[in-house]
């Protein structure tokens, strides 16, 4: 067995929470589980990167089947998460097959110590805690633990195979399933994404009656005609305008969120292509580790190029492309259909909110966009509860959110810096294709600013001045006719209108079931919202009300407990394993890093920035009472034995994990932290 295992082995704790899904009403605990291999999977619906892992797990859950049943326990990060309904339906929409520990009051996450979202947690046959892994990427050394584990254990007689406790939950049937994203077409009809369908519907302008489908209906990747195509959990379509349409041939391109690409589709013939994307996930750290700038986008080809969880797109008049939310790496791409031309448009790939420069702007899980008439680019950022702005140059300043009482201003433009992510080749051939080199020439001073939000932990349903506004996991937004914003209030299940001007928030409806999306129905005199009320599985029309709500059901902050820390020193260390028949990579030096900041900024006098290594010597500043540590640590292994040599063409693994740590200064408490990136037990 793995050489790091402790001689002391700790006994994995029992399993607490509410309740039990896709167990059929039965409730588990690890005693009935003893003799199979179970990984936990600390999640929280909201996450992009927990998604991530369910998808990763699949083919494992698959083929081990027999010896292995995978747990979710999902320990929210939202309050909304926390409803056993809004649970159920994401387990549903994500087609979970596997147990469900419903864990509002984050006990078994507590008794784990888990620290972030994702952590997987595996316990042998016997019961014993064998490895704590955080983050994503983790399922080839997962495969590689799991064989060794069942060789063991089948030699100790203490395996069982057989079926596990999953009982498949009754499904609803209907035109929609989760639906997940609208626009109008030109002729009046609505397309929508039909995520939980895998597809595509036209809907025609009474929201209900389906004119036809786009998609076979089955999970994965296909292109061809309409009953061929396949999608994967598809969210954002944007109608790319007449004049691009004639150059590419094609009207629509839709975000393939599941499958990391993006998608063109030819109303005409009901055909779909693949424009961008490998179908590999974008890893910015695999890059990092392997001494490659993160955001430069290599080769000619953009369906070689990896992308992360596209969730949302819309047609830039001022960077003359398409902005993509890039959901999995917390950035903005800019994609022209033309030249194929892919770029970072704003974002360093670090989870947070913080603005300025578009090369030094931070978010969190981007998922909603729109124009608005100057030009600018509204975002709803719904990790950090966020409603952001990204302002091209040009663009009006008046419509901008910075002013007195706006929560922070933008610093310096900053597209300089972003123009070096477009490759020679690609900006050679937007050239030479009458000047679309738009990823270039629009990005030269972008810059960001948030109207409303303050941080990753920080939501509620709060009304008022901007700077005391809140949503809770907002997914969509709308320009109205006077300027102002609408936003997807998803977890608050409400239309929110923010007004640049005043600066003030107010509710438009409320009510609704978890609203993904809202599009502005300019087919009506007065201004008519179609709202996707994505856990209703229907669209629905709300009449902009004369006279707004003003809600305030207060703010509120993510209820992890923080994590005490002593005043002054702090001593930081990373554990990290290599998965058996791996190595660390050491050809080019420690291929281990941290990269470690704090909210506020100032709440770290030493140890901050970004060195190699898994341990680092950290100073709190005095009276600091309390805060926020963002710890990110990467470590590269190779294909390999830990006494010999990595061979030339050895496959290599990147293992990464982005912790946000709320912490409170204690006397009491120890100057020491430990996390857990690939600890073996």
């Amino acid at each position: 067995m793995t050489a790091a295992r402790m001689k002391t082995p700790v006994r994995a704790s029992e399993l607490t929470g509410r309740a039990w899904l896709n167990t059929g009403g039965e409730q588990l605990d690890l005693q009935a589980l003893r003799g199979k291999i179970v990984i936990l999977d600390f999640w929280s619906f909201c996450c992009i990167n927990c998604l991530h892992v369910l998808d990763e797990l699949r083919p494992l859950e698959e083929e081990y089947g027999d010896v292995v049943v995978t747990v979710g326990v999902h320990s929210p990060k939202f309050e909304h998460e926390a409803d056993p309904d809004a649970l159920a339906a994401a387990v549903d929409r994500y087609e979970i097959t596997h147990p469900v520990l419903d864990d509002p009051r984050l006990q078994t996450w507590d008794a784990y110590t888990a620290r972030a979202w994702p952590t997987l947690v595996v316990v042998d046959p016997e019961g014993y805690i064998v490895a704590h892994l955080s983050g994503e990427g983790h399922v080839p050394g997962l495969v590689s633990l799991v064989a060794e584990l069942v060789a063991e254990h089948d030699a100790k007689g203490t395996l069982h195979r057989g079926d596990g406790p999953y009982v498949p939950r009754p499904q609803p049937e209907g035109d929609l399933r989760f639906p997940g994203k609208v626009v109008a077409l030109p002729d009046g009809s609505f397309m929508v994404s039909d995520t939980g369908h895998h597809r595509l519907v036209q809907l025609e302008s009474d929201l209900t009656t389906v004119r036809r489908t786009i998609g076979s209906g089955t999970r994965g990747w296909a292109d061809g005609p309409r009953d061929v195509a396949r999608f994967n959990e598809p969210q954002g379509i944007a109608v790319l305008p007449g004049h691009v349409r004639s150059a590419v041939g094609y009207d629509l391109v839709v975000a393939d969120t599941v499958n990391h690409r993006l998608r063109g589709v030819d109303l005409g013939a009901g055909s779909v292509r693949t424009l961008a994307g490998s179908g590999v996930q974008r890893l910015l750290d695999d890059a990092r580790a392997r001494g490659v700038d993160p955001n430069a986008i290599t080769g000619t080809d953009p369906t070689e190029v990896a992308l992360s969880s596209p969730w949302d797109l819309v047609w830039s008049d001022a960077a003359d492309a398409l902005v993509v939310a890039m959901a999995g790496t917390h950035q903005l791409f800019s994609f022209d259909p033309r030249t194929g031309a892919l770029a970072v448009l704003a974002g360093t790939g670090d989870e947070g909110l913080r603005d300025g420069a578009a090369r030094e702007s931070w978010f969190a899980q981007p998922s909603g966009l729109v124009q608005d008439a100057h030009g600018a680019v509204w975002v709803a950022d719904s990790e950090s509860s966020a409603l952001r702005r990204v302002s091209f140059p040009g663009n009006d300043a008046a419509a901008s959110p910075s002013g007195p009482g706006a929560p922070r201003a933008a610093a310096a433009p900053a597209w300089d810096v972003a123009a070096t992510d477009v490759t020679a080749e690609t900006a050679a051939a937007a050239s030479s294709a009458g000047g679309t080199g738009s990823a270039q020439d629009a990005a030269r001073e972008v810059s960001v600013e948030s109207a409303v939000g303050l941080g990753l932990f920080d939501f509620g349903f709060r009304d008022g001045p901007a700077q005391e506004a809140r949503f809770q996991h907002c997914l969509g937004v709308t320009v109205l006719p006077d300027g102002s914003v609408a936003v997807a209030d998803t977890y608050n299940g409400a239309v929110r209108r923010y007004d640049p001007v005043t600066r003030e928030v107010t509710t438009l409806t409320r009510g609704l079931a978890e609203p993904s999306d809202v599009l502005l129905d300019t087919s009506h005199e007065e201004p008519v919202l179609v709202v996707v009320e994505t856990n209703a599985h229907r669209l629905v029309r709300v009449a902009v009300p004369k006279q707004a709500q003003t809600v305030d059901e207060g703010a509120a902050r993510m209820q992890r407990k923080r994590t005490p820390v002593a005043p002054g020193e702090v001593e930081l260390a990373v554990r990290f394993a290599a998965p058996a028949g791996q190595k660390l990579d050491t050809r080019w030096g420690d291929p281990t890093q941290l990269k470690i900041s704090s909210s506020p900024e100032d709440a770290l006098v030493a140890g901050g920035g970004t060195a190699q290594g898994l341990s680092r010597t950290l100073r709190i500043a005095d009276g600091v009472t309390e805060g926020v540590l963002h710890v990110t640590a990467r470590a590269a292994a190779c294909d390999g034995s830990p006494d010999g040599e990595i061979p030339e063409h050895a496959a290599c693994h990147l293992y990464q994990q982005d912790w946000g740590i709320p912490f409170t200064v204690d006397p009491a408490a120890a100057a020491s932290l430990t996390l857990e990136l690939r600890g073996l037990d």
